[in-house]
């Protein structure tokens, strides 16, 4: 997972791309939307699910064996500097990685190839799985 080019303003992470690839040694299809939860520091029991919205239309992606598979995360950006603040006035929170989970191929943990997600109201908008790669 990496930050994404194209993300709201904000001192947080704001958006994010997770890329999975296929590791089976076969062709595979996947389709829809992830769920995403905040990582409990490594323990299942304390990860905390956020509310999904989705944006853009689901369709079946083939993934080779081998072949990639991304989605968009897009975060209710943190603003200000050190602690930062929410503008709906909630506590910001951090996670060093998410669980996201693949429609019909489990949930994966993920962790951002530089920095922690910062985000607020424990909301996620999320884009379809896809087949190419988004900004």
């Amino acid at each position: 997972m990496y930050q994404a080019a194209v993300r709201p303003d904000g001192t947080g992470t704001g958006a994010a791309i997770v890329e999975f690839t296929n590791v089976s040694g076969k062709a595979c299809t996947v389709r829809g939307y992830p769920t995403v939860a905040g990582a409990g520091n490594g323990s299942p029991e304390k990860n905390r699910p956020l509310k999904v919205t989705t944006t853009g239309g689901a369709s079946t992606v083939k993934v080779a064996a081998g072949g990639k598979a991304w989605t968009k995360l897009t975060f209710v950006q943190v603003q200000g500097e050190a602690d930062g603040y929410c503008k709906s006035g909630a506590t910001p929170a951090s996670y060093p990685t998410l669980v996201v989970g693949v429609p019909g191929a489990g949930a994966h943990q993920v962790a951002l190839t530089d920095g922690v997600i910062a985000e607020c109201d424990d909301t996620v908008t999320v884009t379809a799985l896809s087949a190419a790669k988004p900004s």
